[in-house]
């Protein structure tokens, strides 16, 4: 959470200034005034960007534009940026940059609109700061699936726990969707093996004629079109991981030959006879039933006995639907320190979210959240925002108290309205998006209270006569 508390006025007026101070003395702000010529020194005089949330700076600033902008971000990257004035012209300005300057403050300077640029300040300064700190955690592929306070995960966890440091070969079984590959490189990241590769090979997606090429790698002339020696996957994951996804499918000529590697620890490159030593870490994974396929003959049983000394089996989604609000988060979490959009779910839509069987596990969920990013940026959705097949709660009940949503996700975190926005790279029409949020609360505060205009306006904290002017602005209808 962003600590910065202070604001710094960069204006010569001091007209301004004395109104401005005074406005700041009533709200108990720290603010600081200097002019013009004088950032360089201020700048200097505190090179770690001081404890500032807010730059106001004079539109009649001589420096005005784009550098003077990078210097602020340079010096302070956590810092919003607003005009003292006129509104900025950001049509030149980068990206990043566009987005640090939150807007201006009309002259004379008023109570409530400074108050609001104060706020935006705040809020784009705690999302910059939460990007840090999500940049500075581990890779992002390592946390999906394994987030969750449901008993399921903590059984994954402890089994995790308890082999990620041994040099013995793991099966990771499951539905399709439940995260085996991000099991797979949590088990390599906790090993010993962690400086050197990862290498994932999905068996089922290589032609059986070329998956011994592709796992032992040849030599020129081996077989048409080989035309230059080539390593395989089992020669670039040497010293480290390799992890065989969907060996299910694996032919059973390609599986007597990974039989031979587990036992011999070596191999012969395609079109050689020269043993190769292969100090690699097998772990393997599966949708299918291996047991039902060894009776079928279509998995060898030594090789499930070779793989499966330590097996660990992921619950389905619909087994641990308490999990996912908290997976919700972090998928957006995810989303957002990627910078490809965000998105926020009310508590109805968490619930309907709840409520649905996850074919696809959260490979599923994860597509449903990009998708809803796609159609609604930066929008909070509702029950009647999802594709029909998610919703498993009538629309017409959407607006339920949390209390009710939370007890049936057994009490765990939800994604709400009050979730802290973020403000896109891109930046935003500001007043469009403010626009758009007013009028879709007061529709909604009209819809709960059946029309009831003096009983809305409690609900939105406002005067009747105001709420009436805005339905009359926004050609609401109760």
């Amino acid at each position: 959470m962003c600590r910065n508390n202070k604001l710094l006025i960069l204006e010569d007026d001091k007209a301004r200034n004395a109104t401005l101070r005074a406005i700041m003395d009533f709200l108990g702000e720290d603010g600081h005034f200097i002019g013009f010529n004088e950032l360089d020194a201020h700048i200097a005089a505190e090179p770690l960007g001081g404890d500032y949330v807010l730059i106001l700076i004079g539109d009649d600033c001589p420096h005005w534009g784009e550098e003077l902008v990078a210097k602020i971000n340079a010096w302070n990257d956590e810092v919003a940026v607003a005009l003292i004035g006129s509104a900025p012209e950001l049509s030149d300005f980068a990206t990043p940059l566009k987005c640090k300057v939150i807007g201006a403050l009309e002259y004379p300077a008023t109570y409530n609109p400074l108050v609001d640029l104060i706020h935006r300040a705040r809020m784009y300064c705690e999302a910059q700061s939460a990007n840090k700190k999500r940049a500075q955690q581990r890779p992002v592929h390592l946390f999906r699936s394994l987030v969750g306070t449901s008993r399921e995960v903590q059984d994954v966890r402890e089994m995790m726990s308890q082999v990620a440091d041994k040099e013995v070969s793991v099966l990771i079984t499951g539905e399709s969707g439940t995260g085996k590959e991000v099991v797979a490189r949590n088990l390599h990241y906790h090993s010993d093996r962690r400086d050197k590769p990862f290498v994932p090979v999905n068996c089922g997606a290589i032609p059986a004629e070329l998956l011994e090429s592709e796992l032992f790698g040849h030599e020129k002339g081996a077989f048409t079109g080989a035309i230059s020696a080539r390593a395989g996957r089992f020669e670039l994951a040497e010293g480290g991981t390799l992890f065989l996804d969907e060996i299910g499918d694996m032919p059973l000529t390609m599986q007597v030959k990974i039989l031979r590697v587990l036992q011999e620890r070596c191999y012969e490159r395609v079109g050689s006879n020269k043993t190769v030593p292969a100090d690699v870490r097998i772990v393997a994974a599966t949708h299918r039933n291996l047991e039902e396929m060894i009776t079928t003959g279509g998995f060898r049983e030594d090789l499930y006995y070779r793989l499966n000394v330590f097996p660990i089996e992921l619950p389905a989604l619909k087994d641990r639907a308490e999990d996912i609000p908290l997976l919700i988060n972090e998928l957006v979490s995810r989303m957002e320190s990627e910078k490809r959009g965000s998105i926020r779910f009310n508590s109805a839509a968490i619930l309907s979210l709840c409520r649905h069987s996850w074919s696809g596990n959260i490979r599923e969920l994860a597509n449903l959240v990009e998708r809803m990013a796609i159609m609604h940026p930066y929008a909070v959705i509702g029950v009647q925002d999802l594709p029909a097949k998610y919703r498993h709660v009538e629309v017409e009940d959407e607006n339920f108290g949390v209390e009710q949503a939370s007890a049936e996700v057994k009490g765990t975190s939800m994604v709400s309205l009050s979730d802290t926005p973020l403000l896109p790279d891109q930046g935003i029409d500001l007043r469009e998006y403010l626009t758009g949020l007013e009028k879709g609360l007061i529709q909604q505060a009209l819809n709960d209270t059946g029309g009831v205009v003096a009983r809305a306006a409690d609900r939105l904290s406002i005067r009747r006569t105001t709420l009436v002017e805005k339905m009359r602005k926004y050609d609401l209808q109760r």
